[in-house]
């Protein structure tokens, strides 16, 4: 059987020389590669009591939501600033070229609700970060974050001290 790392492609000088790109696209085409992926995310909550999955935009959708529906527990989307139609709550956060808001539903999270974030990359932290905040902000507790895929080279989970982060595919590179 493959692992997942055979289905991620790796793409060299994008969007610029030197990076290499981690694109999920060739998991997502491959019916063998998704469920891999979506099972080995889920077996990192294994352990873990758990009461909603929070997923960030956009690729946390994709593998978020199959994980709350194999769980039977609610999905809670993450999105960036003006997509949500409810009121919110917001964080903004710096990105390597400016910055960027996201947003949750104020009523998304009940205090004392034991939360799951998904994603399916980490490379600077910056994102997950301001998700985590977001839900502090209402009361959650987060329990685990979960991650496709770690860029241990951008050291965001060093952002993420005191947190369990788990990470299925671990790249040593930025």
């Amino acid at each position: 059987m493959k692992k997942i790392e055979n289905y991620v492609r790796s793409i060299p000088d994008f969007p610029e020389p030197g990076i290499i790109f981690r694109d999920i696209t060739s998991v997502l085409q491959d019916a063998d590669g998704l469920q891999l992926a979506i099972d080995s995310m889920q077996d990192c909550l294994k352990d873990t009591d758990v009461d909603v999955i929070v997923g960030t935009e956009s690729r946390g959708f994709i593998f978020g939501v199959p994980i709350a529906y194999n769980l039977h527990k609610p999905f809670v989307p993450v999105r960036k600033k003006g997509k949500l139609p409810c009121e919110t709550v917001s964080r903004s956060y710096d990105l390597e070229y400016g910055s960027a808001t996201i947003e949750m539903h104020k009523d998304s999270i009940k205090p004392g609700q034991k939360v799951a974030i998904i994603d399916d990359l980490i490379a600077t932290g910056g994102t997950v970060e301001a998700a985590i905040k977001l839900v502090e902000e209402l009361g959650g507790e987060v329990v685990k974050v979960v991650f496709l895929m770690e860029l241990a080279g951008l050291k965001g989970r060093e952002r993420l001290t005191g947190y369990d982060v788990a990470s299925v595919i671990r790249y040593e590179g930025k």
